[in-house]
């Protein structure tokens, strides 16, 4: 039996999201409570397919306030295999009307929080069929690159580091009308459901360098037919200035470390400086493992390419 945790802020003045999500969930599942309470609300809980699901209702988003809440997660959640935190997505030129996922990290410090790329996989693929099935057709299902909302919240990136459970952030965005769309909350609802429906194995990529929504990521995140997928993406804007040297190569380190069995390749986006794609290359020899450009990704044999 797997165990997902749903984490969700309640408090409709912080969070346009996710108190929506989780009524939803509520209202269209045979949710029960259990006798653990976090923040005085009654953890609720479902079962399917052997599987196991709990939804947290939080006082504040989870991430804003980890210190708070992280010895909360390692005593009641540290045998989970996957957690997601639910809310909204917004930022200057943000794309709008997206369903979105990113693993969690701070990746100008260097410090990844875990990520199992077949489950990051499964809640793509996922969001994708049901955002057909629910023809929520002016909505785009979208991989972010990976980064922590606690950072601007004055939280430690250390932290992030302290609990071994894979968080991923599930998101609507990136305005007013696109937060309040019943039929994307609906999709997001049901997609949570569905992160265990395929465990093939998959091999895993650590892709760096591009935009925060880099489509040539998303691609094969999307091809469920291809057993290849992410575990994070370190953005371009991250990178630069901060990956230099041995330094930048511990960073790299540490990110695959934090992808359990570590990873079968590492993809460059072409536009990458030079220096930090040769770092990219060194890390591939070092570990004995695939290299590449990020055009390599519309290979249809590229699976080959990394047995």
């Amino acid at each position: 039996m797997y165990k997902a945790a749903y984490f969700f802020c309640v408090d409709g003045n912080i969070d346009p999201v996710a108190p929506e999500v989780f009524n939803h969930l509520k209202d269209n599942n045979d949710l029960s409570e259990t006798v653990l309470k976090i923040d005085g609300y009654p953890v609720l809980e479902y079962h399917k397919n052997d599987h196991y699901f709990q939804f947290v209702r939080l006082n504040d988003v989870l991430s804003h306030d980890y210190a708070k809440y992280l010895p909360v997660l390692n005593k009641y959640f540290s045998n989970f295999e996957v957690a997601g935190v639910i809310n909204w997505h917004e930022g200057t030129n943000a794309p709008d009307r997206i369903l979105a996922v990113h693993s969690t990290g701070d990746v100008a410090s260097g410090y990844f929080g875990r990520s199992n790329p077949m489950y990051y996989k499964n809640l793509i693929c996922s969001l994708e069929l049901n955002r057909i099935k629910n023809k929520l057709d002016d909505f785009r299902v979208m991989t972010e690159a990976t980064h922590w909302s606690g950072i601007p919240h004055n939280q430690s990136p250390e932290l992030v580091t302290q609990y071994d459970v894979p968080v991923y952030d599930i998101e609507i965005g990136s305005t007013q009308e696109s937060w309040s769309n019943k039929t994307a909350m609906k999709t997001l609802s049901e997609s949570l459901f569905q992160v265990f429906d395929d465990d093939s194995e998959v091999k895993s990529l650590l892709c760096v360098g591009g935009i925060h929504f880099e489509e040539a990521y998303l691609a094969v995140m999307l091809d469920r037919e291809n057993k290849i997928a992410v575990g994070h993406i370190l953005a371009n804007q991250w990178i630069v200035n901060n990956y230099s040297g041995q330094d930048g190569l511990a960073k790299l380190s540490r990110c695959e470390d934090s992808i359990p069995g570590g990873i079968q390749g590492i993809i460059f986006h072409d536009n990458l400086k030079g220096e930090y794609k040769d770092l990219c290359r060194e890390m591939a020899k070092k570990n004995n493992i695939f290299v590449g450009k990020h055009k390599i990704l519309k290979n249809p044999n590229l699976s080959l390419s990394l047995s």
